[in-house]
This record gives structure tokens, sequence and C-alpha cells, in this order.
């Protein structure tokens, strides 16, 4: 077996469930069915403590199982099509939009077996602090591991964990505007400009649409079913992100629950460290964000471009192209664009018709100007991109572009706001590409951006960083977010999917992320990646994840949390536990784990 195999077996282990053989001192949390596990009398005093609002789960997928309360099924069907859709998971208290983060264990298909050892045990459906405070104060107190849902919106699966107390933010939705100025909590300092005041479970469509009653918006993400509490938390990545900077960057004063079971308001002046580290240090880790206040900006007027240049998919010169297009993204950034696109070697032609090609290869997607006069602007910085698609390849490559401006940004938003996709078996990779990366060696570029369009067969590039990132002055004076968002361009994403209940399939998945993306890790070796859009398996994750501000964190982690309430993976401090193949917490220091070679999903 490889070096990275057993990388990659040992990363695996911290899902839930894998079989092997373990032997261990037992320093672990309290797990269902263990001597220590709270009594169901103690679970009652703490629905009773919340006004009855702990739920005991059903696996969302029951719906489909006999012998299960929920089952119907008429309804299974239903509940099968809505499984792919991000709202179905938002709206359930313990479904996540990546099937793998609970192990496969109830999904909506008769053909397999259901069980709810993927899921927390208990659930406290919170709608003010108080809640997540007693929440706190019970796993502490019982030693019952704990974890935080929001939305489900979780690519890196911290959101759920097997035999656990969930605090769920998803209610917490109060939205309130500050007009003018905005004074800090037990503070002299006012700060000038209009202001919002938010839950963490407030998601980002509902946010701009109350924005948008006062002409208003803020650095916000890209999906509608985003909780603000971990966009916040990882930093948090905007179409407005080019000119303000990141959503952490925005954060006035933010409101939250300490592993202590302290409700506090930090901001500047009041529990500095914290404040710093909960803009971009990650959730679930120093405490529960209830709420957050943000700047707001006058919504800008959007002139966007729908764009694509393509050509036929058997060209020699697909990946030169690719490459070509991707080194002007800097340049469009510089000058004030912003966007996404997705870019692949080949698909199926999507308006076939005699004399073209069956598959083309190609980029396309849509750029964004905020509150240009020209129409013509993002046409004119597109001219000549064009004009030398077409001198190097003449008659060969097709560039097409629509242009149309929008009143406000949720005029714009409704229409392209991020959909995805949920309820498949999948893992994203990515990285942070600075300007010099993509503009220096296009030879270089190519031959990464080849690379990283195996495993899924495509690549996403961000463009939502550059000079408003770079120049960005948060309260306080920094955060906590990866430093490597100061060097940044394009945020590069890709991914793999697999089969459900292929252990062997996942593995090579991780595999293949960790190996074939090599090339653009080297492309932009110091920056790292985006803690929310990742591979949860990255080597060297501290360094990956938050660069020189791990250290800082990892002490403030240390002190905020001497008794370990809070754990997820990949985080700060995560280091010290593991998941056993059980599905219990335990103590790495005093774990001896043997695993077999062969990981089984259960």
């Amino acid at each position: 077996m490889t070096p990275l195999h057993h990388l990659v077996l040992s990363a695996l282990c911290l899902l839930p469930f894998t079989q092997g053989e373990y032997i261990s001192t037992r320093s672990c949390k309290a797990y269902p069915s263990s001597s220590d596990w709270p009594s169901p009398k103690t679970w009652s005093q703490l629905d009773k403590s919340l006004g009855g609002r702990l739920l005991t789960p059903t696996p969302p997928g029951a719906v489909c199982h006999k012998g299960w309360p929920t089952y119907d099924p008429d309804t299974c069907p239903t509940a099968k099509e809505k499984w792919k859709a991000y709202e179905f998971h938002t709206e359930d208290p313990v479904s996540l939009i990546y099937d793998q983060y609970s192990n496969w264990t109830c999904l909506p298909d008769p053909k397999h077996p259901c069980s709810d050892r993927g899921y927390p045990a208990y659930v406290v459906n919170v709608t003010k602090a108080e809640h997540v405070k007693i929440g706190i104060d019970f796993a502490r107190k019982h030693n019952v591991r704990l974890v935080v849902k929001n939305t489900g919106h979780d690519y890196m699966g911290r959101s759920v964990a097997p035999g656990s107390l969930s605090l769920w933010t998803h209610h917490l939705k109060d939205i309130a505007h500050h007009k003018g100025s905005f004074k800090l909590y037990n503070s002299k300092t006012t700060i000038p400009g209009d202001a919002v005041t938010a839950g963490a479970g407030a998601q980002m469509y509902d946010v701009y649409a109350s924005l948008d009653k006062y002409g208003r918006t803020l650095v916000g993400g890209g999906g509608r079913s985003v909780g603000l509490g971990g966009y916040i938390t990882a930093g948090g990545h905007s179409f407005l992100s080019p000119k303000y900077g990141l959503a952490a960057d925005q954060v006035l004063q933010m409101t939250m629950v300490t592993p202590s079971g302290k409700v506090l308001t930090v901001n500047e002046d009041n529990h500095p460290d914290l404040f710093w580290a909960m803009r971009g240090g990650g959730g679930s880790t120093f405490g529960v964000l209830t709420s957050v206040t943000l700047k707001t900006y006058k919504t800008p007027k959007i002139l966007s471009s729908y764009w694509t240049i393509g050509t036929d998919a058997n060209a020699p010169f697909v990946h030169d192209m690719l490459a070509y297009a991707v080194s002007k993204f800097p340049s469009l950034a510089d000058a004030g664009l912003s966007g996404y696109a997705r870019m692949t070697p080949r698909i199926p032609n999507p308006t076939p018709a005699p004399g073209l090609p069956d598959e083309i290869g190609g980029i396309g997607g849509v750029f964004t100007a905020l509150d240009v006069q020209d129409p013509s602007y993002i046409d004119k910085l597109l001219k000549p991109i064009n004009e030398t698609l077409q001198k190097r390849w003449p008659g060969a490559v097709l560039f097409t572009a629509t242009t149309t401006q929008y009143s406000s940004f949720l005029e714009w938003y409704k229409i392209y706001y991020d959909t995805g996709a949920a309820g498949e078996s999948n893992y994203i990779v990515s990285r942070l590409l600075t300007k010099e990366s993509l503009e220096d060696d296009e030879t270089a570029l190519r031959d990464a951006l080849k690379a990283g369009m195996v495993p899924s067969g495509g690549m996403m590039l961000h463009l939502v960083a550059g000079k408003g990132v770079r120049d960005a002055r948060p309260r306080g004076g920094s955060i906590s977010a990866n430093p490597g968002w100061k060097k940044t361009y394009i945020h590069a994403v890709g991914g793999q999917s697999f089969p459900s209940f292929n252990r062997t399939a996942e593995v090579q998945a991780v595999e293949n992320l960790i190996r074939i993306w090599d090339p653009v890790r080297k492309l932009s070796p110091e920056t790292g990646a985006y803690l929310n859009e990742a591979l949860p398996f990255e080597e060297n994750w501290q360094r990956t994840f938050w660069g020189s501000n791990y250290e800082r964190l990892l002490s403030i982690k240390k002190a905020v949390d001497p008794h370990h309430v809070f754990w997820c993976f990949p985080c700060v401090g995560s280091e010290g536990w593991e998941q056993e193949a059980d599905g219990r917490l335990c103590r790495v220091d005093k774990l001896d784990l043997i695993q077999s070679d062969t990981i089984v999903g259960v």
C-alpha cells in the first residue's frame, strides 16, 4: 500500500463508522449505548429547560423505509426528487447536502438499509441565544459531543456527527437595519454608515431582499440557501469582494455563546481576540455565532455579461486556449470585473447542428461591473481577448457575449444565484491563485489547469478577490481568514463524485484530488485554500486553510475551550481528537487505532 493510500485511509477514518479493530483507553465523549450516556430522564430534563425545543430526529430518508414512523410510499418519490435540492436539506434538522458525511446510513432509497447511526441523537431547535447556552452547558456537563448545523450547506461535513447533540441555528433569522451609523456595544465607538444585524440562520436571499427595501446590499454569498453563520466565520467570498473585501471584513460586531456558556457581544473593544478569531477562524470552534452586524452599501447597478469561448474538443490547442483566457482574469479584475466561470475540455455540444463538432471544449460564465456608465464597458474589455483568440487560432474559436443591465444587485441576483447540486456523494478541492501564478507562465498555467480538470472533467473559477480583498481595512485591523486571500485573484474549485456505499471509489476520489490536483497547488504554493470550499483531507491543512494565522487561532482555541466542548474536522484544535470505528470521538493521545487495509461502509 502506498503512503498516499495510508494517508487517505487515515483521513477517511474521521467519517462515521469505519470498520476495523481498535484498542482504546476510552478517554472519549459520551456515546449512545455507552455507560456514560445521559439517561432518558436527563434528556427529558434538558427538553423541559428548553421549553420543549429538544428534537429526537428521524433520518430524513426514512420516509422511504418500512418500519419507520415517517414511512410513506406515496411521499417517497417526492422526497427522492427533493433530495437533490439544497432547500430540502436546509429545512431538515440533521441533513447535509453531501451524502457521504452521514455515511449513507439512510438515503431515500428502499433498496438500501436505513439507520439513524449517521446522525445526531438529539437536536436543539434554537430560536434564541439562551437555547444555545443551555445546549452547550448540557454538553459540557455530560461530556456529550456537540455539533452545530445551520443550513447544511457544508461541503466539509462539519455540521453532522453520529451520536451527538446538535444545535440547529437555522431559525435565528431576525434582520434589523441600522440607518446612518452603528454604536458598538459597551464602547464609545460609533461607526458611520448604514449597517444590518442579522441572525446566524438568516439566509442570503432573505438578507439581500430585506436590504433592497432600503436601497442597500452587503457582501454576501452566491447561494440563496447559504446561512450567515457558517459563511461569515469562514471568511466569505462574494461577487462584491473585488470592490469591498471578504464578508468577514465587513463585520462590526458579533453575538456568540462561548464553550463555557457565556453569551458575549464581541467587537474591537470587547473580547478582541474572539472578535478576530470568529472572522475567518471557522465555525463550531470558538463558540456559536447567534447574530452579526455588518456594513451595508448602496446597492449598485449591475452591468452583467454572459460570455463563452469555445472550440472543437478535438482541437490540439484546447488547453492553450483555456490557459490564455484564464491568464487575462487578473487584468479584468483590476479593471473592476468580478464573476464566476466554468471551464471544461470536453462536453457534448449543447447546440448540435450540421457542420458543428459533436463535442466542444471551452470556458464560459458571468462577468459583472458595478455602477459603470458605459453599457459597452465589459464588451470593450473582452474585445482584445477575442481579437487575440482569433489571431492565434483563426476561424477555430467561437466567442460570444451577451450584456444586460440591472437596476440593483437583487435584480441581478434573482437570475444568477448559485443553484448547485445536493443529494450526491462528492468531494471538492480548491486553491487560491495569485496574479503571478496566472500571468507569468502560460505554459505552467496550461499544464496545471489541464491536470485540475481531470477528476470532474472541469473546473470552476471564481473571480472574487483582487484589489478589494487586498486593501480591505476590517475593524480591529485584521481578520483571521487565510492571509493568502490578500494575494488572490481566482478561487479555483474542482471536485469528484463517486457512487454511494463504495468506499473503494471514495478512497480513489480523495487520492485523485490529492495527487492529480497537485499541479494546481504548486501553481500557487503559498496561498492555500478557502476553508468552506475545499478538500477536508488536505495535507498540512492547518497551513492550507489559515496560513500564518494558525498559531494564534490555536492559542485562542485552547484558552476559550479548555474542556474541548467543540470539535470538528478540519477545524482549529482538532488535532487532539479522532473519531473511532464505532463513531465515538476519543482523545488521540490515548488511542491506538489499528485499521484494516479496507474501509467498508456500514
